[in-house]
């Protein structure tokens, strides 16, 4: 158990910044299966839509740190080529 005033505040902001950076990384995971669910029933045109949300989601994580920058563009690239692949 932390002693120091200041480490109880590091304690403090740690608390908080994880449970923010749980709740972008749910939304992106929300996001990304809606996308793929569009995408297994054939709804090619609002899967596009919603692919630029997806893209700004990952994009805004990375910068954040929340995810690294090369996971987000990986994703980025298979869900693109997930998109572009014939049915």
């Amino acid at each position: 158990m932390p002693r120091r005033r200041t480490s109880l505040k590091r304690k403090r902001a740690d608390k908080k910044r994880h449970l923010r950076n749980l709740k972008i990384k749910k939304q992106l995971k929300a996001t990304i299966k809606k996308f793929q669910s569009l995408l297994s029933a054939k709804n090619v045109s609002e899967a596009k839509a919603l692919l630029g949300k997806v893209f700004s989601q990952l994009d805004k994580a990375a910068k954040k740190r929340i995810i690294h920058s090369k996971t987000a563009d990986r994703k980025k690239a298979r869900l693109t080529k997930r998109l572009n692949r014939p049915a």
